[in-house]
Protein backbone atom coordinates (compact mmCIF):
# COMPACT_ATOMS: atom_id res chain seq x y z
CA UNK A 1 0.00 0.00 0.00
CA UNK A 2 1.25 3.61 -1.10
CA UNK A 3 1.81 6.05 1.54
CA UNK A 4 3.27 9.10 -1.49
CA UNK A 5 1.31 10.42 -4.57
CA UNK A 6 4.18 9.05 -6.88
CA UNK A 7 4.35 7.06 -10.19
CA UNK A 8 6.04 3.33 -10.41
CA UNK A 9 7.51 2.23 -13.37
CA UNK A 10 6.68 -0.84 -15.50
CA UNK A 11 10.38 -1.60 -14.48
CA UNK A 12 9.90 -1.41 -11.01
CA UNK A 13 6.60 -3.01 -10.84
CA UNK A 14 8.16 -5.77 -12.53
CA UNK A 15 11.42 -6.52 -10.50
CA UNK A 16 8.96 -6.32 -7.56
CA UNK A 17 6.92 -8.85 -8.30
CA UNK A 18 10.13 -11.27 -9.38
CA UNK A 19 11.11 -10.79 -6.29
CA UNK A 20 8.16 -10.97 -4.28
CA UNK A 21 7.19 -13.83 -6.71
CA UNK A 22 11.00 -16.11 -6.26
CA UNK A 23 10.57 -15.60 -2.54
CA UNK A 24 7.34 -17.19 -2.17
CA UNK A 25 7.98 -20.37 -4.77
CA UNK A 26 11.47 -20.77 -2.52
CA UNK A 27 9.24 -21.19 0.68
CA UNK A 28 6.05 -22.05 -0.37
CA UNK A 29 6.18 -23.90 -3.62
CA UNK A 30 4.20 -22.96 -7.02
CA UNK A 31 0.49 -23.48 -5.93
CA UNK A 32 0.49 -21.85 -2.48
CA UNK A 33 0.71 -18.49 -3.49
CA UNK A 34 -1.73 -15.87 -5.92
CA UNK A 35 0.01 -12.73 -6.44
CA UNK A 36 -2.32 -10.09 -8.34
CA UNK A 37 -0.72 -6.60 -9.14
CA UNK A 38 -3.57 -3.93 -9.22
CA UNK A 39 -2.25 -1.34 -10.28
CA UNK A 40 -2.24 -0.76 -14.28
CA UNK A 41 0.52 1.43 -16.77
CA UNK A 42 -1.59 3.96 -18.39
CA UNK A 43 0.69 7.09 -18.21
CA UNK A 44 2.88 7.68 -20.57
CA UNK A 45 6.27 9.46 -19.66
CA UNK A 46 8.36 11.75 -22.34
CA UNK A 47 11.80 12.72 -22.55
CA UNK A 48 13.20 15.84 -24.52
CA UNK A 49 16.38 14.68 -25.47
CA UNK A 50 19.16 17.31 -25.24
CA UNK A 51 22.83 17.48 -27.38
CA UNK A 52 25.62 17.82 -24.57
CA UNK A 53 28.74 18.48 -27.40
CA UNK A 54 30.46 20.98 -27.98
CA UNK A 55 28.63 23.35 -30.76
CA UNK A 56 25.05 22.07 -29.68
CA UNK A 57 23.75 25.29 -29.28
CA UNK A 58 23.70 26.16 -32.76
CA UNK A 59 22.26 22.90 -33.50
CA UNK A 60 18.94 23.04 -30.61
CA UNK A 61 16.41 25.43 -30.22
CA UNK A 62 15.82 24.91 -26.73
CA UNK A 63 12.58 24.68 -24.77
CA UNK A 64 10.68 25.76 -27.96
CA UNK A 65 8.90 22.36 -29.14
CA UNK A 66 10.06 21.07 -26.21
CA UNK A 67 6.98 17.32 -27.19
CA UNK A 68 9.71 14.84 -26.03
CA UNK A 69 9.40 11.22 -27.06
CA UNK A 70 7.99 8.55 -25.32
CA UNK A 71 10.59 6.30 -22.69
CA UNK A 72 8.32 4.56 -20.82
CA UNK A 73 4.92 3.77 -19.16
CA UNK A 74 3.84 4.79 -15.17
CA UNK A 75 1.55 3.67 -13.11
CA UNK A 76 -0.27 6.72 -10.93
CA UNK A 77 -0.65 5.79 -7.39
CA UNK A 78 -2.24 7.90 -4.58
CA UNK A 79 -1.61 7.57 -1.34
CA UNK A 80 -3.62 4.43 0.21
CA UNK A 81 -3.60 3.19 -3.14
CA UNK A 82 -2.74 -0.88 -3.12
CA UNK A 83 -0.83 -1.77 -5.66
CA UNK A 84 0.01 -5.80 -4.69
CA UNK A 85 -2.39 -8.26 -3.21
CA UNK A 86 -1.40 -11.97 -2.71
CA UNK A 87 -3.48 -14.70 -1.39
CA UNK A 88 -1.93 -17.74 0.74
CA UNK A 89 -3.10 -20.02 3.79
CA UNK A 90 -2.88 -19.29 7.11
CA UNK A 91 0.68 -20.41 7.81
CA UNK A 92 2.39 -18.56 5.07
CA UNK A 93 1.08 -15.39 5.91
CA UNK A 94 4.77 -14.05 7.10
CA UNK A 95 5.82 -15.85 4.35
CA UNK A 96 4.20 -13.15 2.41
CA UNK A 97 4.87 -10.04 4.47
CA UNK A 98 8.83 -10.95 4.15
CA UNK A 99 8.15 -11.10 0.41
CA UNK A 100 6.43 -7.69 0.18
CA UNK A 101 8.98 -6.41 2.72
CA UNK A 102 11.64 -7.31 -0.25
CA UNK A 103 9.99 -6.12 -2.87
CA UNK A 104 9.23 -2.35 -1.63
CA UNK A 105 13.17 -2.07 -1.90
CA UNK A 106 12.42 -2.29 -5.80
CA UNK A 107 10.25 1.45 -4.81
CA UNK A 108 10.87 4.40 -4.17
CA UNK A 109 9.19 6.44 -1.40
CA UNK A 110 7.46 5.07 2.13
CA UNK A 111 5.09 1.91 1.46
CA UNK A 112 3.08 -0.05 3.91
CA UNK A 113 2.21 -3.89 4.25
CA UNK A 114 -1.28 -4.64 5.50
CA UNK A 115 -2.78 -8.44 6.36
CA UNK A 116 -5.91 -7.88 5.09
CA UNK A 117 -8.94 -9.62 7.70
CA UNK A 118 -10.76 -10.62 4.23
CA UNK A 119 -11.15 -14.46 2.61
CA UNK A 120 -8.41 -14.32 -0.16
CA UNK A 121 -10.00 -11.81 -2.88
CA UNK A 122 -13.08 -12.09 -1.88
CA UNK A 123 -14.83 -8.86 -0.45
CA UNK A 124 -16.31 -10.26 2.22
CA UNK A 125 -14.15 -10.53 5.79
CA UNK A 126 -13.66 -14.27 7.24
CA UNK A 127 -16.75 -14.88 9.62
CA UNK A 128 -18.77 -13.41 6.84
CA UNK A 129 -17.49 -15.52 4.31
CA UNK A 130 -17.32 -18.81 6.55
CA UNK A 131 -20.84 -17.82 7.30
CA UNK A 132 -21.94 -17.41 3.49
CA UNK A 133 -20.55 -20.35 2.80
CA UNK A 134 -22.10 -22.38 5.31
CA UNK A 135 -25.61 -21.14 4.13
CA UNK A 136 -24.75 -22.14 0.57
CA UNK A 137 -25.02 -18.57 -1.42
CA UNK A 138 -21.42 -19.10 -3.04
CA UNK A 139 -20.84 -20.25 -6.08
CA UNK A 140 -17.56 -20.50 -7.85
CA UNK A 141 -16.33 -17.98 -10.36
CA UNK A 142 -13.10 -19.37 -11.69
CA UNK A 143 -10.51 -17.89 -8.66
CA UNK A 144 -13.14 -15.74 -7.32
CA UNK A 145 -16.57 -16.52 -5.59
CA UNK A 146 -19.95 -14.94 -6.76
CA UNK A 147 -22.80 -14.42 -4.05
CA UNK A 148 -26.39 -16.07 -4.56
CA UNK A 149 -28.92 -13.37 -4.22
CA UNK A 150 -31.82 -14.07 -2.39
CA UNK A 151 -33.50 -11.15 -4.29
CA UNK A 152 -34.70 -10.96 -7.75
CA UNK A 153 -36.43 -13.54 -10.52
CA UNK A 154 -37.28 -16.93 -9.02
CA UNK A 155 -35.89 -18.91 -12.77
CA UNK A 156 -32.36 -16.94 -12.27
CA UNK A 157 -32.48 -18.42 -8.87
CA UNK A 158 -33.09 -21.73 -9.39
CA UNK A 159 -30.82 -21.85 -12.59
CA UNK A 160 -27.63 -20.42 -10.31
CA UNK A 161 -28.86 -23.12 -7.01
CA UNK A 162 -29.43 -26.07 -9.24
CA UNK A 163 -29.77 -27.87 -12.35
CA UNK A 164 -33.82 -27.62 -12.22
CA UNK A 165 -35.95 -25.32 -14.38
CA UNK A 166 -39.10 -23.58 -13.11
CA UNK A 167 -41.97 -25.19 -15.00
CA UNK A 168 -44.21 -21.82 -16.34
CA UNK A 169 -47.30 -22.26 -17.36
CA UNK A 170 -48.84 -20.10 -20.78
CA UNK A 171 -51.04 -16.88 -19.82
CA UNK A 172 -54.43 -17.08 -19.81
CA UNK A 173 -56.52 -13.86 -19.39
CA UNK A 174 -59.68 -14.40 -16.57
CA UNK A 175 -61.89 -12.50 -19.10
CA UNK A 176 -61.93 -14.38 -22.15
CA UNK A 177 -63.67 -12.07 -24.17
CA UNK A 178 -60.91 -9.34 -23.14
CA UNK A 179 -58.86 -11.10 -26.40
CA UNK A 180 -61.88 -12.13 -29.13
CA UNK A 181 -60.68 -9.97 -31.88
CA UNK A 182 -62.97 -6.94 -33.10
CA UNK A 183 -65.61 -8.62 -36.11
CA UNK A 184 -67.05 -5.92 -38.63
CA UNK A 185 -70.75 -6.21 -37.87
CA UNK A 186 -72.47 -3.96 -39.04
Amino acid sequence: MSSEREHLSSEALEAACICANKHMVKNCGKNGFHLRVKKHLYHVTRINKMLSCAGADSLQTGMRGAYGKPQGLVARVDIGDIFFSMRVKEANVNHAVEAFRYAKFKFSGWQLIAVSRKWGFARWDKADYERIRAEGRLRSDGVNVQLVREHGPLEKWLSLTTDQKLETTPFTPKCPNILKPISDSS
